[in-house]
């Protein structure tokens, strides 16, 4: 699954699940693209310093024109990695429409303005002739119905309706385009958040990166507008 000297995009780098396809993108030798949201690398990040990884502060990530600036200064692109979101809960009766509104801008905005500028890059780096990769993260919710997250599920299958079909219409152009769709990752904040829950039972940041750098790999040759289900034993 080598990744050697191919520059991938990967948003929500600074998270928990960002922070490890990072390291897994790097550990096969690709350069890794960081647009963040912050105005600086947040302490603690492993991928900070890497020779092969290039940090962009301030990148409005659900703005399109800060997107398509981002995405149109990059040099010739192989694949995208988006990562960033956000997650909401509760009874729909006591939800608003901002709530819904948060929830489509995070998830699917997010998801469709990298979507849309990683085609444009892949093709104008003169890439798609011989393929480039497209992964999005959508969740077991937008799969599994699950009350209580009307917002957040309605935002993620969003996200499962444009790799799908995002998949079908580039399948003349070698642009292989995917999902993971996680439960409830083990990440300290989930921890915190849960902390009775059976923490062994949910995947690993590592585990789900190891899918995602296999997605996003020349080795996909085949795969293509594919939710992968990734739910550990949760």
């Amino acid at each position: 699954m080598s990744l050697t000297d191919k520059r991938v995009v990967v948003t929500g780098a600074t998270g928990a699940l960002g922070g490890a396809v990072v390291m897994a993108l790097l550990e096969r030798g690709a350069i890794c693209h960081l647009p963040m949201v912050e105005p600086a690398v947040p302490d603690g990040r492993p991928w900070a310093g890497h020779p092969r990884v290039i940090a962009t502060p301030n990148v409005a990530l659900d703005d399109e024109t800060a997107v398509t600036v981002y995405y149109g200064a990059l040099p010739a692109l192989w694949g995208s990695v988006h990562l960033v979101g956000g997650f909401t809960a509760g009874p729909i009766a006591d939800a608003a429409v901002a709530d819904l509104q948060k929830m489509l801008n995070l998830n699917t905005t997010t998801c469709f303005l990298g979507c849309r500028e990683a085609v444009r890059a892949i093709r104008r780096s003169g890439s798609s002739g011989g393929g480039g990769r497209i992964v999005n993260v959508a969740a077991r919710p937008a799969l599994a119905p699950t009350g209580g997250m009307v917002a957040y599920a309605a935002s993620k299958a969003a996200v499962v309706s444009i790799t799908q079909c995002l998949a079908a219409e580039l399948v003349g152009e070698s642009i292989a385009v995917n999902a993971i769709a996680p439960s409830i990752i083990d990440t300290p904040a989930n921890r915190g958040a849960m902390p009775t829950a059976d923490h062994d039972a949910w995947p690993k940041p590592e585990q789900l990166a190891e899918t995602i750098a296999f997605l996003v790999s020349p080795a996909n040759a085949l795969t293509s507008g594919t939710v992968v289900p990734v739910y550990g034993r949760a």
